[in-house]
């Protein structure tokens, strides 16, 4: 399972690192502000990334949710128990989880249906969120039946 957990974490510091650049201001994967927004938000009608305080209050989320795997798998010491760990592993598993299921929802698409944004959450942005969602479920229920 430390494979599993190194690879998430990686995966997600990642993703971390694309909301740092935003926050800064960065503009890709689009040409300006304007075409960012639309490939990474998508909403309806978006014409402007989130402020940095959101992208930055998202990698900070993520950056925590990048150390939980390795906290779970004794990579470094935590003030947490291994079973609250593991319990909590599976709340993050949810979100993953519900983020990706929700981007193959009729709702999402009507919430979201920005090009190239939809098209790119239900190639990659979705998936990935699955994916990470159930390696997060995966160490949970591991760490619960050992």
């Amino acid at each position: 399972m430390i494979v599993l957990a190194f690879a998430l974490s990686l995966v997600l510091l990642l993703i971390t690192a694309l909301h740092v650049y935003w926050g800064i201001g960065g503009i890709w994967p689009g040409t300006d502000a304007k075409s960012c927004a639309r490939a990474v938000v998508g909403f309806r009608g978006v014409d402007e990334m989130p402020s940095p305080g959101a992208s930055f209050a998202v990698a900070a989320c993520l950056g925590l949710a990048t150390l939980w795997p390795l906290a779970l798998e004794g990579v470094f010491a935590s003030p947490f128990p291994k079973p609250g760990l593991a319990a909590t592993s599976l709340l993050i598993a949810l979100v993953f989880l519900g983020r990706g299921t929700a981007g193959f929802t009729p709702w999402w698409r009507r919430l979201a249906p920005e090009q190239p944004f939809a098209r790119l959450d239900q190639r990659l942005y979705s998936p990935l969120c699955l994916l990470i969602g159930a390696g997060f479920a995966i160490l949970a229920i591991t760490e619960f039946s050992a």
